[in-house]
């Protein structure tokens, strides 16, 4: 798990410096920084997920937004996100999933009103099955690399402050394959949906 967060995090820092010497070489780039954190409300979406309600989590983690021209921009993330779901609204049974985002955001800017649309990858940290007061590991049930997409609008300057709603959603399934018996395998159809609403701080752009 170690190396994949060390190479996502050099990915995002070779963008940076990559648009930070761009905007000092051409005076029509721009980049900025920033942090973001909030709320989330996610569930399992597809033909098996039928008996599953939502469950509130939180996301944060930084940014960097690259100006391409005046109204076009890309912003690959770095995230930690929650997610998971609980079993017919029941409060003492549900399960939670951690992960590492790499949204990778391409924004339509109008004078900080911007809608944005990209793939997202997920690599799984860890889940928990939680019953009440117990809590079991369940990792091993789930694949490693969750891919989806993402989808939002928001208000976000160069500097300061900014807010946004963003939807995730999954392409690929979320549990691995398992046997119901010798000759019979069973791939539950459940992927990750998530409602995200956020508050960010930008830094280092341009005025």
């Amino acid at each position: 798990m170690k190396k994949p967060i060390v190479i996502l995090l050099a990915l995002l820092l070779g963008l940076s410096t990559a648009a930070q010497a761009q905007r000092r070489g051409q005076s029509g780039s721009d980049v900025s920084l920033g942090l973001k954190a909030g709320g989330s409300l996610t569930n399992f979406s597809g033909p098996d997920a039928n008996g599953l309600t939502n469950r509130f989590g939180f996301h944060a983690g930084i940014f960097a937004n690259i100006g391409i021209t005046s109204l076009f921009a890309f912003q690959p993330e770095l995230l930690y996100s929650q997610k998971g779901f609980k079993v017919n609204g029941n409060d003492n049974d549900k399960y939670r999933l951690h992960y590492v985002d790499v949204p990778l955001a391409f924004h339509i800017n109008t004078d900080g009103l911007f809608f944005e649309l990209g793939p997202q990858l997920g690599f799984l940290a860890g889940a928990s099955h939680q019953v009440g007061n117990a809590s079991v590991d369940v990792k091993s049930a789930y694949n490693t690399v969750d891919f989806g997409y993402l989808a939002g609008l928001g208000y976000q300057l160069k500097e300061g402050l900014g807010v946004g709603l963003r939807y995730n959603g999954g392409f690929t399934n979320v549990e691995k394959p398992y046997f119901q018996s010798s000759t019979v395998t069973v791939q539950n159809r459940r992927r990750n949906s998530a409602f995200q609403l956020y508050l960010t701080y930008s830094f280092n752009g341009r005025r």
